[in-house]
């Protein structure tokens, strides 16, 4: 199922590396209006956050729900159960459902979307992905996903090591995003509200300390897709706690490193695509002890 092969027998108590069973165990099920504008719009977009993760980023802002080793945010859910929530959400006027980190949960992700298909619902789904994802499971998905939203996060082995625990994630990440290509090209479809019916974006956080890899994934962004992609170029890092104390994730980022990526955004050519603002990055932590992980209480 993913690029990790690590046999496990979700059937039985011998899980792998994601500890995941074969039931749906959910982070939270909620309406977003933080992503990007052509996904989010005026009513949010509903996303499913998927428990664990195939990857174990050390920086990663839903470490209440995706760590694999420890007490975790999770519920295990029945399929109308979540049904019954997407669809609440759906009414209120949102038209799109999103799967947070579903590379472990491929499965779960598809059943989900033909439980909707059966009772007529038609959103747009968006397949919210860190890009450690077989091939061979994109092609499967070709005709289920609208949408597909992949971080592309290192072109530098050495960090995807130390950071991530996923040595192959450069050679992994690229080959699963040019199929995402493949499937999608470099247009979006909007509808008549301006929102992503159908497309490919191609988002990469800059972290920092750590320029030269981010100039590194928009280089292979450029010369092995297109400077015609859709980038979304995020400065939004904040250190949490478990990596406060940390040489270069300890602190965020600095004003001359997003803008060095940015200029090594304009010299490739890149026009179509979204930027952030530097002053606000604590505004995009959620907090999955809250009923709405993304709302103030």
């Amino acid at each position: 199922m993913c690029p990790r092969e690590c046999h496990a027998d979700r059937s039985s108590n011998r899980l792998g590396y994601c500890q995941t069973g074969t039931g749906f165990s959910i982070g939270s099920i909620c309406a977003h209006t933080g992503e990007e504008p052509i996904l989010s719009g005026r009513n949010g977009i509903c996303n499913v956050f998927f428990a664990r993760c195939n990857m174990q980023c050390v920086f990663c802002q839903n470490y209440q729900i995706s760590r694999n080793h420890g007490p975790i945010r999770e519920r295990a859910l029945g399929l109308d159960e979540i049904i019954e929530q997407i669809e609440l959400i759906l009414d209120s006027g949102v038209t799109a459902v999103g799967f947070v980190s579903p590379s472990h949960c491929i499965p779960q992700m598809k059943v989900i979307i033909a439980a909707l298909e059966e009772r007529k619902k038609s959103p747009t789904f968006v397949m919210n992905t860190n890009a450690y994802d077989k091939a061979e499971t994109l092609v499967s998905l070709r005709g289920i996903i609208d949408v597909y939203l992949p971080d592309l996060k290192y072109m530098e082995r050495d960090l995807a090591v130390s950071y991530s625990d996923t040595p192959d994630y450069p050679e992994i990440a690229t080959i699963a995003i040019k199929e995402m290509y493949r499937q999608c090209g470099a247009d979006v479809e909007l509808d008549c509200n301006g929102l992503i019916r159908s497309g490919l974006i191609i988002r990469h956080l800059v972290l920092p300390g750590h320029v030269e890899n981010s100039k590194r994934c928009l280089q292979f962004i450029a010369r092995e897709l297109s400077p015609t992609v859709y980038v979304s170029l995020m400065s939004q890092y904040h250190p949490t706690p478990l990596v406060a104390s940390h040489s270069n994730l300890g602190r965020t980022l600095y004003q001359s490193e997003y803008a060095a990526v940015l200029s090594e955004m304009e010299r490739l050519g890149f026009e179509r695509g979204f930027t952030q603002a530097l002053e606000s990055p604590a505004n995009y932590l959620p907090d999955f002890v809250r009923p709405h992980p993304f709302e103030n209480p």
